[in-house]
């Protein structure tokens, strides 16, 4: 990866603690930093606490550390008051995390010199697409498979920005796809999606004028020193396009582990059709938060039967590889194990 010409102050800033060229394997450091990083879109709910638990598990059995992030820049779908609610979640799960919170809208600086080292080496390019748009030139997409962006607004250059602005055109931000990373999950094995069939140039930057998810968790985890991230595996296809900007940005990526979700008796994720499984409405009811990590665990291989335990309780029982591959069915029944009723 030698031979790119010197970085500019942006890209100094997205740098904001010493780190090594990105890679898509191994790590030199022998600590562990995991995190927790709720998005107050909506409450925090049973299917949150089983990952939250399996994350911060897998940092401190190891005697690592656990940052915490608030992901508030989805501002359309933000509720008031969530961000406190997820945090009072965490506390009454157990959880706890070292040094303050982050909150990405007060970091919206750091999203914003990454855009540029992007567009400084052409790395992105203004679309003016809108989802109609696309859906209308896209090719119909295989099972499974996202709708793939046809390159309508791949020949332009970042340099095509300002002219689009000044005639009014709105425009997000898409990220060159030029590579698939191949990339071993900590739970899940080895990784292979065909980028250009599974979305294509993805977007790291809304018209809106604000930071799309893909690349404002780059930025965030490597700011922090993330070594590890835990997380559902619904995220697996966001894995090699976050590994592309690491690399793009010379940022130090961190390892995988994506867990199977928690599910209702449909196999469906968990939603509002389930009944509340809001972790808000397990506390009002007067479940004991040990009663729940304890359920949580069963569910994850790590004891026989549902008992009441705190986190801590678990850190010498804790293996990634005894959760259950499938995805851990919540019924009715289950929570009423716990004195739960719905």
């Amino acid at each position: 990866m030698g031979g790119e010409p010197a970085r500019n102050d942006a890209a100094k800033q997205v740098n904001a603690q010493p780190q090594r060229r990105g890679c898509y394997h191994g790590r030199m450091s022998t600590t562990t930093t995991g995190r927790l990083a709720p998005s107050p879109t909506g409450a925090q709910h049973v299917g949150n606490a089983r990952t939250y638990l399996i994350a911060w598990l897998s940092a401190r059995a190891r005697g690592g550390t656990v940052k915490l992030r608030i992901e508030d820049i989805d501002s359309p779908r933000i509720k008031p008051g969530a961000a406190d609610e997820a945090v009072s979640d965490l506390r009454w799960l157990g959880l706890d995390w070292d040094g303050p919170p982050a909150v990405q809208t007060a970091r919206l600086p750091h999203y914003t010199a990454a855009l540029e080292e992007l567009k400084r080496q052409e790395r992105v390019y203004p679309c003016t697409c809108t989802r109609s748009d696309i859906a209308a030139a896209a090719s119909a997409p295989h099972a499974g498979d996202e709708i793939a962006y046809p390159g309508t607004c791949a020949h332009r250059r970042a340099t095509d920005a300002p002219a689009l602005a000044a005639a009014g055109k709105p425009f997000a931000w898409r990220f060159r796809v030029t590579d698939d990373p191949v990339y071993t999950d900590l739970f899940a094995g080895e990784q292979r999606i065909d980028l250009k069939r599974s979305g294509g140039d993805f977007v790291v930057w809304k018209n809106a004028g604000t930071p799309a998810y893909q690349l404002a968790v780059v930025v965030d985890d490597a700011a922090t020193g993330v070594t590890e991230v835990i997380r559902g595996d619904d995220l697996i296809p966001s894995t090699p396009r976050q590994l592309l900007l690491y690399d793009a940005l010379g940022l130090t990526s961190p390892e995988f582990g994506h867990v199977p979700l928690v599910v209702g008796e449909d196999g469906r994720r968990l939603a509002k059709r389930h009944g509340d499984t809001r972790l808000s409405a397990l506390r009002a009811a007067g479940v004991a938060p040990e009663s729940l990590v304890g359920l949580l665990a069963w569910s994850c291989g790590w004891l026989r039967e549902p008992e009441s335990v705190t986190p801590r309780d678990l850190l010498p029982r804790f293996h990634l590889s005894a959760i259950p591959p499938q995805p851990f069915v919540l019924t009715a029944e289950v929570l009423k194990r716990i004195g739960y009723a719905g």
